[in-house]
């Protein structure tokens, strides 16, 4: 322990190990899922590494892959691949259609800005949001480090979103984030207000990794229940990064200026290691004049309960009654 970290100082609390048992109101297969042990995270190279940094992101979204694939024949949605200016888009169209025709929303993926692209991962994704909202979803497959860092993903983005644009009225759009994903839809709108670019009529944001310097409460006080976010993903970060500032507020939207930005639905969990982001990316909106619903639940680790549960069908009801006040 360093002077730094003595109780008492600085503000630094001393608690007791004890055990946290899961809330009583939640549904049975939420309580299965917090009792669930945690999986080891597995072994991330040095940051210089970077055939290492492929050869890890290669085996993570493998693995994911082969756990997604057998699941998109049970959503509800029909998906292709297409090119939305620079970019390679995943367009999923649900087989029942929600809420007014045409609106349609741009989606940014989660997985710490490394994770979570190629075909099976990135047809879920769009299957998934377009079978839990109802609307036509555009999910990008960005491209990520150590080839592509900050602001690779960012740019292709921002492409995308110009060509919807050529395509559609801003009032039909809506841009949607998850975790790292949330992080790229906030940026996406701070360049394209400097842009001069029509602003979409909604933003959802799913627990967004809005904050790259990890300097929010959470990251303290939930490490080790969040039982998606195991680790911290400081090297991730610093990946994604590369030469730029971590609190350059295209790295770190949370430090940008998010005045003007469209009315916004917020999302995250008493679990969630991003609750810090999420509640404080609220109240920046707030202060900015953004209209902002928070929507917190009890006991949820990052992004849900992995969509089976009561509480994830309850998430995905807000999100729709939100793109409804959205349209209206």
């Amino acid at each position: 322990m360093t002077d730094a970290d003595v109780p008492g100082r600085d503000g630094i609390t001393a608690l007791p190990a004890r055990n946290i048992p899961a809330p009583e109101a939640l549904s049975a297969e939420a309580r299965h899922i917090l009792a669930m042990a945690r999986p080891a995270a597995p072994a991330r190279p040095l940051l210089d590494d970077a055939d290492g940094w492929r050869r890890y992101i290669a085996a993570r979204n493998a693995e994911l892959g082969s756990f997604l694939a057998p699941l998109i024949p049970t959503l509800a949605a029909d998906v292709t691949v297409l090119r939305l200016g620079e970019a390679t888009v995943y367009q999923a169209i649900p087989h029942e259609m929600a809420g007014p025709p045409g609106q349609t929303l741009l989606h940014m993926r989660g997985g710490g800005l490394l994770l979570g692209g190629g075909e099976e991962n990135m047809r879920f994704e769009a299957a998934a949001m377009a079978h839990r909202t109802g609307r036509t979803i555009f999910a990008i497959d960005y491209p990520v480090p150590p080839d592509h860092p900050f602001p690779a993903a960012l740019d292709q983005c921002l492409s995308a979103y110009r060509a919807l644009l050529e395509e559609r009225e801003p009032a039909s759009l809506v841009i949607s984030g998850a975790s790292a994903g949330g992080n790229l839809a906030c940026a996406l709108l701070l360049r394209a207000k400097i842009a001069d670019h029509p602003l979409p009529s909604g933003l959802i944001l799913m627990s967004p990794e809005v904050d790259l310097t990890e300097s929010g409460d959470s990251f303290h006080t939930l490490m080790g229940l969040d039982t998606r976010l195991t680790f911290r993903l400081t090297d991730f970060n610093r990946l994604y990064a590369g030469d730029a500032d971590l609190f350059d507020p295209f790295v770190s939207p949370l430090f940008g200026d998010v005045s003007a930005f469209p009315t916004t639905f917020l999302q995250s969990g008493t679990r969630d290691l991003f609750l810090s982001n999420t509640v404080r990316m609220h109240r920046k909106l707030r202060a900015a004049g953004v209209r902002a619903e928070l929507h917190i639940w009890d006991g949820m680790p990052h992004i849900g309960f992995g969509g089976m549960t009561m509480e994830d069908q309850e998430i995905y009801v807000e999100m729709k009654k939100f793109l409804s006040r959205c349209a209206a």
